[in-house]
């Protein structure tokens, strides 16, 4: 071939072949998957129906915030880099590492998450199968997925995430239609409600304590940002996507905690074994199916679940590589993996993010999992971080645009509730990354703190190392001199 990677780059091109419906199913795709159908019964559990519902309401609002600063930035400049490429103009080249980087091995290794949970799954039906076969298979099937080209992911994407939508609606009008009565016996009305400690149930540092769980369980609507540079038309279909997307994820969430909180009571042993383990028979979903007369529900809610799970690794994989391509793109990463091939995939970016998730995952089946833990917890925190991050750049990015005179009214789409917007999601993340394992830091549980919070050592590691091997050249750039200039969009 002979094409170096520089001349690569020059002739092939990202292409745009993301429609507004795969845009959209995305990003609910993204916040939809073992936190809402295994995790809810559990923040019922510990903080009550009304506490559940308050705090995932509260985080709701924050990640609304943090959309709508991404929504602006990501129409004005839609590229793949996204949070990488924003952090590097809008703040300075060393934070733009640092984010680049963290957000690549978040998704990597939750790759490497979600072919443990497959395995894990599969042997609900098939018990004997080697749970490293069912990881090769889907490691395959996903990367075969990416390989194809964008719009393969985005097919692929969006009907891994209707089969969760669609679970998720079948059990809010079946949870309403017991609620009334008219399924499943006599309705509970509002004693659920009203027994023992309920609705609030461990005061506020349980709210303050499913303000986690709901931070975890909503990560991923950011994945929107990363398909901006293969949007076939970002200007129209982003905003579209940020408005709709966070009102449906809002529905399913606080529809299936009110609908969960009503048919079973918090004190419901099943509730917490839900979320503590990958038991599927005490899933909250699986619980309501039942008792609504499917008789294959733990079936039916073992292969949806295991949609999810896909879902999260084929969106993993594509927002990790395309995360590496751009970095390759600007320097900060190896020029190897700017590389695309004939269809616009970034192949060798692909290939590396593949191999981290295969070895995260042969560090637990093949050692104590201390290894592939420790793995987990550093990038706990990458998704908070990420946000951190995206509200910071959408604050100094609108601060220069109008100091360097530009009108408002010119952007694509504009947060409506700038500066209060990211200034009250700042905040609001903060208190949920200070919250990770506060227990422990009070009891003095040392090695339990460190692995809770290994992210943000990590994270501030790679910024302070960039900054001090790069000098001045990574200095915080200043509003006068930041690049603010938009993207040309053309139709591939």
């Amino acid at each position: 071939m002979g094409m170096t990677a520089a001349s690569a780059s020059e002739e092939r091109r990202l292409r745009r072949g993301l429609k507004s419906r795969h845009l959209q199913m995305i990003a609910i795709g993204g916040a939809i998957g073992t936190g809402l159908f295994l995790g809810s019964g559990g923040t019922i559990s510990q903080a009550g129906p009304g506490g559940a519902l308050l705090a995932y309401a509260a985080i709701g609002i924050m990640v609304l915030f943090v959309m709508q600063s991404l929504g602006e930035m990501s129409t004005h400049l839609p590229v793949a880099g996204s949070f990488h490429t924003y952090g590097t103009k809008y703040v300075s080249p060393s934070f733009g590492f640092a984010m680049g980087w963290n957000y690549w091995f978040n998704w990597a290794i939750t790759l490497a998450a979600e072919l443990v949970a497959a395995g894990v799954i599969m042997s609900f039906w098939l018990p004997d199968v080697p749970s490293w076969i069912w990881a090769a298979v889907f490691l395959i099937l996903l990367a075969g997925l990416n390989f194809l080209s964008a719009k393969a992911f985005g097919e692929g994407e969006f009907w891994f995430a209707a089969i969760k939508v669609a679970a998720v609606l079948a059990f809010l009008v079946l949870g309403v239609l017991m609620i009334f009565g008219i399924l499943g016996g006599t309705s509970p009305g509002m004693s659920n409600w009203t027994t023992g400690e309920a609705p609030f149930v461990g005061g506020w540092m349980s709210v303050i304590s499913v303000f986690m769980i709901a931070g975890f369980s909503f990560q991923g609507t950011e994945l929107v940002g990363v398909t901006a540079g293969e949007s076939e038309n970002p200007r129209k279909d982003m905003p579209r996507a940020i408005r709709t997307v966070f009102w449906r994820i809002m529905l399913f969430y606080i529809g299936a905690i009110a609908v969960i909180g009503f048919l079973l009571p918090y004190t419901d042993p099943s509730l917490l074994a839900s979320a503590n383990n990958e038991d599927i028979t005490a899933s909250p979903f699986t619980l309501v199916f039942e008792r609504a007369g499917i008789a294959v529900a733990a079936g039916m809610m073992n292969a949806v679940i295991l949609t999810a799970i896909l879902s999260a690794g084929n969106s993993g994989l594509y927002a990790s590589t395309r995360m590496l391509y751009a970095m390759a793109e600007e320097g900060t990463a190896p020029r190897l993996f700017a590389r695309l091939n004939e269809r616009g995939v970034p192949v060798m970016a692909l290939l590396a993010t593949a191999m981290i998730g295969l070895f995260g995952f042969l560090t637990e089946i093949m050692g104590d999992g201390g290894a592939y833990t420790w793995l987990m917890n550093v990038s706990g925190l990458s998704g908070f971080i990420v946000w951190v991050g995206i509200a910071c750049c959408h604050f100094r990015f609108r601060r220069a645009y109008v100091r360097q005179g530009r009108a408002v009214a010119d952007l694509p789409y504009r947060a409506p509730l700038f500066p209060i917007g990211p200034i009250i999601a700042l905040i609001m993340l903060v208190v949920v990354i200070i919250g990770q394992n506060v227990q422990a830091i009070v009891n003095g549980q040392l090695l339990q703190v460190a692995s809770a919070y290994a992210g943000l050592p990590a994270f501030l590691l790679l910024w302070v190392i960039h900054r001090i091997v790069t000098g001045r050249d990574s200095r915080m750039v200043g509003l006068d001199e930041m690049d603010i200039e938009g993207l040309e969009i053309k139709a591939s």
